[in-house]
């Protein structure tokens, strides 16, 4: 990891907590909010992929919005327009981990440029980050509305090479989800792991360079590689 120039974070369930939703879904679904928010999430990520495959891009918004039909219809949930709405809009406004402002404060200091790259479109990802006030601390939002497919397509991770203007080992690759640290470890880049719920990680023929419990632990690490 000594050659890092730059750190690009993934978004969802990385620097924020694609389940802060639960609390809306029980609001609407009294007692159903974690059933809800575990099964919109897997199919929200399918979808992603589904669409990738087929080569039918729709942005990040109609793919919750799908996945959260499918979700209600498999749980025999009635989803009026109002509550969809309602519950998509809570997809803008995650809360961060809470972790992650004094890391990302610490990394800054570092003198680092921080990145997201997120499968979200541009007003998603800019809805979260400015949401959450934490805007100030990236110097590029990279959505893959840029090149209209999903991760782990490895023309999304070319577009962090592209806009830092850096070789794909020269930045440091952040992200929770197992599939798209294995899909940046492909392409390039040096991965680290958050494994917050201490998971194994998918056998993808490679493993990333470091792993973490948290962003926390990242300063620490960034400064001993540096």
């Amino acid at each position: 990891m000594t050659d890092t120039k730059a750190i690009v974070f993934d978004l969802y369930g990385t620097l924020y907590d694609v389940h802060s939703v639960v609390q809306q879904c029980d609001a609407a679904y009294p007692g159903r909010g974690i059933e809800i928010s575990a099964l919109w999430r897997q199919k929200q990520l399918e979808y992603t992929w589904l669409r990738s495959l087929m080569g039918q891009y729709i942005p990040f918004e109609q793919a919750t919005h799908d996945a959260l039909v499918y979700t209600c219809r498999q749980l025999r949930l009635d989803l009026d327009a109002a509550t969809s709405a309602t519950l998509c809009d809570a997809y803008l406004k995650l809360s961060p981990y809470p972790e992650v402002p004094a890391a990302l404060q610490q990394l800054k200091a570092m003198g680092l440029p921080l990145a997201i790259l997120s499968n979200g479109s541009a007003f998603s990802i800019d809805s979260v980050v400015r949401h959450s006030g934490l805007q100030d601390y990236f110097s590029h939002l990279l959505s893959v509305d840029r090149v209209k497919v999903f991760k782990p397509d490895p023309r999304v991770y070319t577009t962090a090479c592209q806009a830092l203007e850096l070789a794909a080992h020269e930045i440091l690759f952040i992200s929770s989800n197992a599939w798209d640290a294995a899909g940046a470890s492909h392409f390039g880049f040096q991965v680290c792991w958050v494994n917050r719920q201490h998971n194994t990680f998918d056998e993808l023929g490679v493993k990333p360079s470091a792993v973490i419990g948290g962003l926390d632990e990242l300063p620490a690490l960034v400064g001993a590689a540096g």
